[in-house]
């Protein structure tokens, strides 16, 4: 199944029936009157988070939306039946932006979570409902209002509570499928990894967690380049980072740490917030672990602790998971991205 995390769509909720002018013409019933009945309102487009969901895949192919208008109302006094509402079903995480202002309209993290996202028109009311002692024949009736328009853009933001960054070949996808029973790719070439995968990892005492990998960063990620900038929105709803430092590389290590640590906060103030752990990946290898402690030492200097393991062979990954879980029972909850948050009044005025 294609990992499809955005989709920009059009709905249209349904307009209200018009009432209508009718009067009665029944045999035994003497200056019968008015008797239009009312529209029926037209129906909703209502979003519905569903948990067995996991990509927009459904809205790339089908863009417009529009929900069942209301009946007309008739004689007799009978009102139009209302319109059954529109349901679009989504996975848990998506998150409604207006596709013109970039304004967040909803946040659906819960499964199950329903939201009106275009409201169908009201019905409009039949010439029976405009009768009076000085008007007993009226010849009208109310038209039934339009229903919402709206075109909005769906970002599906994964539900992991840690996300895992680095460099291309870092080796996270070796360390997902190390802590989870997750299986993502795993080779020897940088951007193995092309879509996010989830893990749940199981920890002491039954406690567990949702660890999620992303697509290699390289510099100038921010501005796009590679293909980790395009699922950095992913780590929105991470409460912690683990930033998995390749040690096997014969390359400046700090400077790589430092890079990668840039191209978050350049993505996004908010990312340079979060709770991270730091890990030297690969001790396995030759001269692997030389490196990794000279990180260390350099590190420890700016009281940021380093963690030495080994995702082939599961050296250090425990200590890695108990600083993990110390991190997460640290950590304040998901904050939406700096870019997400509407603009302050005073920038919002002209000079």
């Amino acid at each position: 199944m294609q990992f499809i995390d955005e989709a920009e769509i059009h709905v249209k909720a349904g307009d209200g029936g018009r009432g209508a002018v009718a009067f009665r013409r029944e045999k035994y019933v003497p200056r019968g009157g008015p008797s239009g009945g009312d529209g029926g309102n037209g129906g909703d487009v209502v979003l519905e988070t569903d948990g067995r969901l996991t990509t927009l895949l459904d809205f790339r192919f089908k863009r417009e939306y529009r929900a069942r208008n209301g009946e007309p109302g008739r004689g007799r006094d009978q009102n139009g039946h209302a319109a059954q509402e529109l349901l679009l079903k989504v996975p848990p995480g998506t998150l409604v932006k207006d596709a013109a202002s970039g304004e967040i309209v909803a946040d659906l993290h819960e499964d199950g979570t329903r939201f009106v996202l275009a409201r169908g028109g009201r019905g409009g009311l039949g010439n029976m409902n405009f009768a009076t002692p000085t008007l007993q024949a009226p010849r009208f009736a109310q038209p039934g209002t339009e229903g919402e328009e709206k075109r909005v853009r769906l970002e599906l933001r994964l539900l992991a509570d840690v996300g895992l960054v680095g460099f291309p070949n870092a080796g996270k996808s070796t360390l997902v499928a190390r802590l989870s029973r997750a299986r993502p790719k795993i080779a020897d070439y940088p951007f193995t990894t092309l879509t996010p995968h989830l893990g749940v990892v199981q920890y002491k005492d039954g406690r567990s967690f949702v660890l999620s990998d992303l697509p290699g960063l390289i510099e100038g990620a921010h501005r796009g380049a590679g293909l980790g900038h395009r699922f950095l929105k992913h780590m929105q709803r991470c409460r912690v980072m683990v930033h998995l430092v390749d040690a096997s590389q014969e390359r400046d290590l700090v400077a790589d740490f430092e890079a990668i640590g840039r191209e978050l906060v350049l993505f996004d103030p908010a990312l340079g917030r979060k709770e991270q752990v730091v890990a030297a990946n690969k001790i396995d290898v030759p001269e692997a672990r030389e490196r990794a402690e000279a990180l260390r030492k350099k590190l420890a200097r700016r009281k940021v602790r380093v963690h030495l393991i080994s995702g082939a062979t599961g050296e250090g990954t425990k200590e890695l998971l108990d600083a993990v879980v110390r991190a997460l029972d640290g950590a304040e909850a998901p904050q939406p991205f700096d870019k997400d948050l509407p603009p302050e009044p005073s920038a919002r005025m002209k000079p």
